[in-house]
């Protein structure tokens, strides 16, 4: 396996090497779509106090190799390291409590602060010089190649614990912390902007915002002397209308500079059992004491849609509006007297008021007045999440990344006609850039839901309608009654429906979807889709929830409609995806849908997991390349552009591996410029933990769409080929099948040889271990089925058929085609590597060992014929690779597995005394500690989990 992490300025060199045009380039980068997709699949072991431990080490490192350090320098940094290791090994490694979807959420968004938020500027800067250096262009500042997106609290695919309450919480703090995170860069972008030279439409835009600075200060000083006089006045009194203006920037003095180090406010953010407070209890909080502060209008409306506002507005406008008593009217205006007066009193001291300076510096005065709006939008979100009455002028805050982005650019352009543009090409438009990559939510939550749980709901319905029962009803029927219903401009779903709380819950979800629309959702993906019915049966119920928002707002709904998404997992509805796409497509109502509100764009995913435990990894491996090609072929038939999203784990048994391998060996015309993937569990930390890892990350996905768009990999080179992948697949399938689902002593032995039942208490997500409540390997889920087997190291789901399915087709005389197939043919070629790579991770001593220790002696002859099939895996690997021995063309794995042993093999034998002494006294809470502290050392020795 060659290296293959070229860099942009590498693959752009190749690329123009190989006749591919300048301009073709340019217009290929500028036009890539690629979202990666951070998931909460319960694949971390460590806890994320550990991985920040992890993260300063690793940064202490780094320092230690400066070559300028001091003696003196040197021993500080030891003792640094020394304090870093010793908090780890005093603090626990275990999480004794089960994390909640909100605090999965909560792990991704710190993934965005700690790494992405650094990264994502430096990643963009050199994709922009190697362009500018191949092309003469530079890559536009707000077009961006790659963005993120996320299923923590959106995905309830069998987690009940993902409600429509978590996910409009887990929405809104995914704003909250984009704004805060442009607060923080607007601040330090005021501090470094000090200039008073700017371009004419810049001064006119500043003087405005003084202007309107000046009124509302003047209206403020008006009424702040008779309230304070009238203070003890007001007790039992009714009480005057609260101001509609009050002064700017009374939050932090504008002198104070905000860095990576610097303290900053945070939000106590609700989990799952969060129970709103009182409404008495908000007003009375620390946390609200700002509430009126940062609703004030007092900072002028400009670049709402590019216009100055006018600055009259409603008397309520900007105010909290709702049903006050006069006592808590009074203890509000209590705090806010005391609170705004002395910061304003005190801002003052600090920095006189602006119309009053001698020559004004218009690049403060704009940023300050995107500050105030910024503050108020989080301060909006505040109150939202703790259920308060939040109704702020439009005008006042940000909503949408365009209104961010139109101040930014005003001074990013006058800078540029000013001699500036070199400060314009630093912060600001690092700034810029990130705008335009995490927009206002910095990652859109997509949701999930099994394809039953719609038929459950629409069951419901038809059943209160007196219409029969929808599931009943034959795929022709359905579709007939969704197709009309959809045509249709009335609700389906009467108001006054009673359901079960299942359906309920469903119900919910789409109302909230409704409520929050595309601008901070993605997509709605169908798990479990067979049919085109899964699809129009979400597009109806969404539809539906659409329209009775809007009722209620009186008003369209926020954003447009999410894409749907079907998920084909299982092999049998891989072999089906094609014809539903098709199906789909022929739907004169679908087809106009897809076209007028998605651009002609139908997003398909194809399920690495549970393809794999289905049938096992080789016949999985082919049966999604042909779904991707039947795909790629339906939508082309009807004229509509597709994005294939592709459901990795980090495992080889879960479709893991290295991404550009992963990218290089789809079928061609599979990946024209756009893709969605998802990263996983300890994946995400380790490939985006750190920013120097991320950027590295993010420049391969980027590389490797574009050659795989410009350079599309080879097909198989005849038919024949693919026959051969037919006989390979048939007795591969045919073998795992056999052993897992038909064998009835290796559920038993599965149980018995693997710590599978004890996994359960490592408290690594949210989500149970299986979709139902029975004990077969079918509803057992994907990554616990992985889990087990890699840690007694016989790794069993990455390689159980694939001895089989190589020696059946040499047996055959395919040999010969084989080899030729491995050199030529992309997809063969990683499909054998990646197999090669995780049969080198794989210990037969090991394994037997476990088998040994815990497995019953009458099923022991089972593990055995396993462990001889494993041998049969490798002997007929290395004759395809033409490889002498495992990872030959990959040394430096190799080496890797090798510089581990000597760790990892005393943790597995501690593990194997243990299981045995734990299934003798399971209530040993000291036993299952030190078991769960093995988990934790192999998964990190064998660096995937599941």
């Amino acid at each position: 396996m060659t290296h293959l992490s070229k860099s942009c300025d590498d693959i752009f060199n190749q690329l123009l090497q190989g006749e591919v045009s300048p301009e073709e380039l340019y217009s290929t980068v500028c036009k890539q779509e690629v979202e990666i997709v951070l998931t909460a699949h319960p694949t971390q072991i460590n806890r994320r106090t550990l991985q920040y431990k992890h993260i300063r080490i690793a940064h202490l490192l780094d320092y230690n190799d400066r070559p300028d350090l001091t003696h003196e320098d040197r021993e500080m940094l030891i003792e640094d390291l020394v304090r870093e290791i010793t908090s780890i090994w005093q603090t626990d490694e275990l999480r004794r409590h089960k994390p909640t979807p909100v605090d999965e959420a909560r792990a991704g968004l710190n993934i965005v602060e700690q790494s992405l938020w650094k990264a994502v500027p430096h990643y963009l800067r050199r994709v922009s010089n190697a362009l500018k250096k191949h092309t003469g262009k530079p890559l536009p500042l707000t077009c961006t190649p790659i963005k993120f997106g996320s299923w923590m609290g959106g995905d309830r695919d069998g987690n009940p614990n993902v409600t429509a309450k978590v996910t409009r919480d887990v929405s809104l703090l995914s704003r909250w912390m984009a704004i805060d995170l442009y607060i923080r860069e607007v601040d330090s972008l005021r501090f470094e902007l000090s200039m008073n030279q700017c371009s004419d439409r810049m001064l006119k835009v500043a003087n405005d915002i003084l202007v309107e600075e000046t009124k509302s200060e003047d209206r403020y000083e008006s009424w702040n002397q008779p309230m304070i006089r009238s203070q003890t006045k007001l007790h039992g009194q009714q009480t005057p209308s609260l101001p509609t203006q009050l002064p700017a920037r009374a939050d932090l003095p504008a002198c104070t500079e905000h860095n990576d180090g610097a303290e900053y406010p945070k939000l106590e953010l609700p989990g799952t059992n969060y129970m709103p407070s009182s409404r008495q209890d908000a007003l009375g909080s620390s946390n609200s004491q700002s509430s009126f502060q940062d609703s004030s209008h007092g900072s002028g409306n400009s670049f709402p849609n590019g216009n100055i506002a006018n600055s009259s507005s409603s008397p309520s406008s900007g105010t909290l509006r709702g049903s006050f008593t006069s006592s808590q009217l009074l203890a509000q205006r209590k705090i806010f007297a005391e609170s705004k007066i002395g910061r304003s009193s005190f801002q003052k001291l600090l920095e006189p008021s602006l119309p009053q300076l001698p020559g004004i510096a218009p690049y403060r005065i704009v940023l300050g007045n995107v500050k105030d709006k910024l503050t108020r939008a989080r301060r909006r979100l505040e109150l939202l999440l703790e259920d308060l009455p939040c109704e702020y002028d439009p005008w006042d805050y940000y909503e949408t990344t365009e209104q961010l982005l139109e101040p930014l650019l005003l001074c990013y352009e006058s800078l540029q006609s000013c001699g500036g543009g070199v400060l314009a090409d630093g912060r600001l438009a690092d700034l810029i850039r990130r705008v335009a990559t995490f927009g206002m939510v910095l990652m859109k939550l997509d949701l999930r839901q099994e394809s039953g749980r719609h038929a459950e709901t629409l069951d419901a319905v038809t059943k209160y309608l007196d219409m029969g029962t929808y599931s009943g009803w034959d795929e022709e029927k359905k579709l007939e009654f969704l197709s009309r219903e959809l045509k249709g401009k009335r609700p389906l779903v009467p108001p006054t429906i009673e359901v079960a709380p299942d359906v309920k819950e469903v119900l919910d979800t789409f109302r909230v979807a409704a409520e929050l629309g595309s601008d901070s959702l993605g997509a709605y993906v169908i798990s479990m889709a067979s049919n085109a019915s899964d699809v129009l049966a979400v597009e109806l119920l969404q539809k539906d929830a659409r329209l009775a928002v809007s009722g209620e707002l009186g008003r369209p709904c926020p954003g447009g409609t999410l894409r749907v998404v079907p998920l084909f997992e299982t092999v049998k509805d891989l072999r089906g995806a094609g014809s539903v796409i098709r199906k789909l497509l022929s739907i004169d109502w679908y087809r106009e849908h897809i076209i007028k509100n998605h651009s002609g764009h139908q997003e398909v995913m194809v399920g690495y997991s549970d393809s794999g435990k289905d049938a096992g990894r080789f016949t999985a491996a082919w049966e999604l390349y042909k779904a991707q090609e039947d795909v790629v072929a339906a939508c082309n038939e009807y004229g509509i552009k597709v994005t294939l999203f592709h459901g990795r784990g980090g495992s080889i048994g879960r479709g893991g591996g290295p991404t550009y391998l992963a990218i290089q060996s789809q079928p061609p015309g599979s990946l024209m410029g756009t893709l969605r993937s998802t990263e996983q569990g300890e994946m995400v930390q380790a490939k985006f933990g750190l920013p120097h890892t991320a950027v590295r990350q993010l420049e391969i996905y980027t590389t490797a769409v574009l050659l795989a768009t410009l350079r599309p990999p080879l097909p198989p080179r005849e038919e024949k080929w693919r026959n051969v992948m037919e006989e390979i697949s048939k007795i591969s399938c045919q073998n795992y099948r056999s052993t897992v689902y038909e064998n009835p002593e290796f559920l038993a032995y599965f149980h018995e040889a693997t710590p599978q039942a004890e996994l359960g208490f490592l408290n690594i997500g949210s989500r149970p271990t299986r979709r139902k409540s029975t004990t077969g390997i079918g509803h057992l889920r994907a990554i616990p089925w992985v889990f087990a087997w890699t840690q007694t190291r016989f790794v069993l789901p990455a390689w159980l058929g694939v001895g089989a399915g190589l020696k059946g087709a040499c047996e055959k005389g395919f040999t010969e085609d084989l080899k030729a197939m491995y050199k030529e043919w992309p997809f063969f070629q990683s499909t054998v590597d990646l197999i090669e790579m995780v049969l080198g991770k794989a210990d037969i001593p090991i394994a037997e060992h476990y088998d040994e220790v815990l497995v019953s002696e009458s099923r022991r002859e089972l593990g055995a014929a396993l462990r001889r099939e494993l041998l049969t895996t490798e002997k007929y690997v290395l004759v395809v690779s033409g490889h002498e021995k495992l990872s030959e063309n990959n040394r430096s794995l190799r080496r890797l597995i090798e510089s581990r042993l000597p760790y990892l093999n005393p943790m597995n034998m501690l593990q194997v005394e243990v299981l045995k002494r734990l299934r003798s006294d399971d209530d040993n809470k000291k036993l299952r500690d030190a078991l769960l502290i093995t988990i934790n050392g192999i998964a990190a020795g064998m660096r995937n989990t599941g």
